[in-house]
């Protein structure tokens, strides 16, 4: 939090941790897809004046620590985000597999928290989500 962004009357620091999932909680974000999806997701946020500070995709849900201006409503740059990327993953992979349809490709809600002051742990949990999630894999396999 020592740097804030400016815009023509504001000084601001607004930054959003976000999860989102594709419909049905589909394991769909490997291979080519989530090797593309990073850059989709940074080009589409700055069409909105935002910028993705952190980021991983893991199989079945997306966390990314996001940053955006206070003209914009999370709403509205998340939904863009959201539906955007639908519609480009149904157009550049829609013709090899059938079921990626545009508009259907996320789930409708997603989680939205602010980062505050704790962007450091935030930016540590998103890094280390994948990881986390086979030790609490592996530790229920023992129980």
């Amino acid at each position: 939090m020592d740097e804030y962004e400016s815009l023509s009357h504001t000084q601001w620091d607004c930054k959003y941790h976000v999860v989102f999932i594709p419909k049905y909680r589909r394991k769909k974000l490997y291979g080519e897809l989530r090797k593309h999806l990073g850059d989709v997701f940074k080009n589409l946020a700055a069409q909105k004046e935002s910028r993705i500070e952190e980021g991983h995709l893991m199989p079945d849900h997306v966390h990314m620590m996001i940053s955006i201006p206070p003209k914009y409503a999370v709403s509205q740059v998340i939904g863009f985000i959201k539906g955007k990327s639908a519609i480009h993953l149904a157009r550049v992979y829609g013709e090899r597999k059938r079921n990626f349809v545009g508009q259907h490709f996320w789930a409708r809600g997603y989680l939205v928290s602010t980062v505050g002051r704790d962007e450091k742990v935030i930016r540590d949990y998103i890094r280390n989500q994948e990881t986390e999630d086979k030790r609490i894999d592996q530790m229920q396999i023992w129980n």
